[in-house]
């Protein structure tokens, strides 16, 4: 039988360690994250629901991959090295039952999530009541950390203020490949194919006050024939009806924010790749904003190109 849970409580706890000279800095790829457990909970039902969680999808991608990168670690090597990494789920034993939220407890920036209870089905209960806040946590943790190192080498073009009245942060790799008085083009270069960032206006009166998502995708094809042709002669972007994009309505500081994450493709050719739409009004003209990110590399991964321009997206600010 199950034992409940009395106790449930959560911190976020920021540990400055006034007496520590010095925290070192956190290790690991961006996306990536640790379990910490006995070896014999890890190929049991909690280490299967650990596993799900963090391996659940990404999403808008052609083929499915999971939001992070997991690596597995017992409590008797959880030690040294190990405990630089940047995410940390640590399951513990304990006749407390605790969900604790740590920064920078070992290394700097560094997310430690404590789960302790008596027994593994109180361990698994509050993993799994406390999903959405991990994976959330972890994902806006990994977005600072991106956005920071992106940071380092930034561009220092002004086209996107200038032509769209926007600012994005976003390193100076971009280059601007098409530039009209309104619509800009950024690109990547990358391995296999790559990364763009594309942005325009469009009237006021072209979409409704609350855009539903064929008013989107409709003008967003629109723009897709005007001014992204395919390789062949009469191709050109549209977006892939054979996937159902994810539409979301967020809101931000100053606006709300309507976002879609499908595929595109290129009409009459064999090319594709998922993309992330960005639409906001700005409140001085009433004209809509748009920027979107949009990845070709094929026979590859892709998520951590769509993080990337994700993490760019975020950024977006319009002019005062």
């Amino acid at each position: 039988m199950k034992k409940s849970i009395f106790i449930f409580l959560v911190f976020l706890c920021c540990d400055n360690r006034k007496n520590q000279a010095y925290i070192p800095q956190s290790s690991g790829n961006i996306n990536n994250v640790s379990i910490v457990m006995k070896e014999k909970e890890w190929g049991s039902g909690l280490g299967e629901d650990a596993r799900n969680i963090i391996g659940d999808i990404y999403e808008g991608l052609p083929v499915d991959e999971p939001n992070f990168k997991f690596f597995y670690t017992s409590p008797k090597q959880f030690s040294g090295f190990s405990r630089h990494s940047r995410n940390i789920i640590y399951f513990q034993k304990d006749t407390t039952n605790k969900f604790t939220i740590y920064k920078d407890l070992y290394s700097k920036p560094q997310l430690f999530f404590l789960i302790q209870g008596e027994d593994e089905d109180i361990l698994s209960n509050y993993l799994l009541e406390n999903k959405s806040l991990i994976i959330n946590t972890i994902k806006d943790g990994e977005r600072r950390e991106k956005i920071r190192r992106m940071r380092k080498s930034l561009s220092n073009s002004n086209v996107l203020s200038e032509r769209i009245g926007i600012k994005l942060v976003y390193p100076s790799i971009y280059k601007t490949v098409k530039d009209t008085s309104n619509f800009v083009w950024l690109e990547k270069q990358i391995l296999k194919g790559t990364l763009n960032i594309i942005s325009y206006r469009l009237p006021k009166n072209s979409l409704s006050d609350l855009p539903k998502l064929n008013e989107i995708i409709k003008a967003r094809d629109s723009i897709g024939k005007l001014y992204i042709p395919g390789r062949l002669e009469g191709t050109y972007m549209t977006t892939d009806s054979d996937y159902k994009p994810y539409f979301y309505k967020q809101n931000s500081d100053k606006n709300i924010i309507f976002q879609t994450k499908g595929i595109w493709e290129v009409k009459n050719d064999f090319m594709a790749g998922p993309f992330l739409n960005y639409l906001l009004k700005d409140n001085k003209t009433n004209e809509w904003v748009v920027v979107e990110g949009f990845a070709f590399a094929p026979s590859v991964s892709k998520r951590e190109y769509m993080f990337e321009l994700s993490s760019i997206l975020s950024t977006i600010s319009i002019n005062n």
